[in-house]
């Protein structure tokens, strides 16, 4: 072999090294955490499902992404689990505060240290974060109030089981009584919270029942609760209970909607999914991407709209295998 193709080879073999070296410094890879409520009520066992779905998806589409997807049964544990993430060096916060004022702290820490933070549902009562994103509560209820006005033809007797007494609970019951104040000839019996729970809603369901002895209509905004005030009907034989509409949207609910039920014929959208677009706002925060065909980065709020499920539509929104 002769000194130039030996030099030459050299050289090649510095500039392959060189370039490999260089791909692997601009091959940036992301690690991100992942914060959500135990799943101690079907919403919750909706929200976990999807933040574990979303994880399996992003990791066969990119091998790039390292996940950590914790839940926590209180606000304590949280902030907990967020430390730990913290100290594992992830470059993305993905969380839904279990008690938005006992994680507030932990969250500013991340934020402050640089950590793209996107907040679900929960909103902090000092914002701090590059990503918020939610269903829409106020749009829940109106939806909820136009469609169920529609359905008793402008005239009936309503009770309503709220959720808990929290702000967007306030959103949902607020624009709901809103839409029925128009309605001079419907009237709310009663209206008390059940805290989304099933077994509450139906022990408030049946208190109603022995209280009230002409109920049109039930709303509870929850398809959790739904379950509990369905069950209450049954027992109690009653039959002028026409209609029941909860929220949400869950799989069991749009089952009975595809099946025909006569009392249960609709639901209104507050998607657990939405923890899967939150991580998808992540990663496209970090990679300073657009979202989708915008002409601008990211944006920092995202309210995703609260859409009425009926027969018409409800094969668009039924996801097999969905905890929730």
């Amino acid at each position: 072999m002769s000194l130039f193709k030996f030099i030459s080879k050299g050289i090649l073999g510095v500039f392959l090294l060189t370039t490999l070296s260089l791909n692997a410094a601009i091959a940036k890879s992301y690690k991100i955490g992942v914060s959500v409520p135990s799943a101690d009520h079907g919403w919750t066992a909706g929200l976990l499902w999807w933040a574990e779905k979303a994880v399996k998806d992003f990791e066969t589409k990119d091998k790039d992404l390292e996940f950590y997807v914790v839940a926590a049964s209180s606000g304590s544990k949280q902030v907990g689990d967020v430390e730990d993430l913290m100290i594992k060096g992830i470059d993305a916060l993905v969380i839904l505060p279990h008690n938005p004022a006992t994680l507030q702290k932990v969250i500013e820490e991340a934020y402050g240290n640089g950590i793209y933070t996107v907040v679900v549902d929960r909103e902090l009562e000092k914002p701090t974060q590059n990503v918020f994103i939610a269903g829409d509560n106020a749009g829940l209820g109106r939806v909820s109030g136009e469609w169920l006005t529609e359905e008793m033809d402008g005239k009936g007797k309503i009770v309503v089981i709220e959720g808990m007494s929290i702000p967007i609970n306030k959103q949902r019951v607020d624009a709901f009584n809103e839409v029925i104040a128009k309605h001079k000839n419907i009237e709310i019996l009663d209206s008390q919270p059940a805290d989304w729970s099933t077994q509450k809603a139906l022990a408030v369901m049946e208190n109603y029942l022995q209280k009230h002895p002409q109920i049109d209509a039930v709303w509870c905004q929850d398809d959790d609760m739904l379950k509990g005030v369905m069950q209450a009907i049954k027992e109690s034989g009653r039959t002028d209970i026409k209609t029941v509409l909860g929220g949400a949207g869950s799989q069991d609910v749009m089952k009975m909607i595809k099946d025909g039920d006569t009392v249960v014929r609709a639901t209104v959208t507050y998607p657990p999914s939405m923890v899967a677009s939150g991580i998808s706002l992540a990663i496209t925060g970090l990679k300073h991407e657009n979202l989708g065909n915008m002409y601008h980065s990211s944006p920092s709020r995202v309210i995703l709209a609260a859409e009425l499920v009926d027969k018409n539509n409800v094969d668009d929104f039924i996801e097999e295998g969905a905890a929730y």
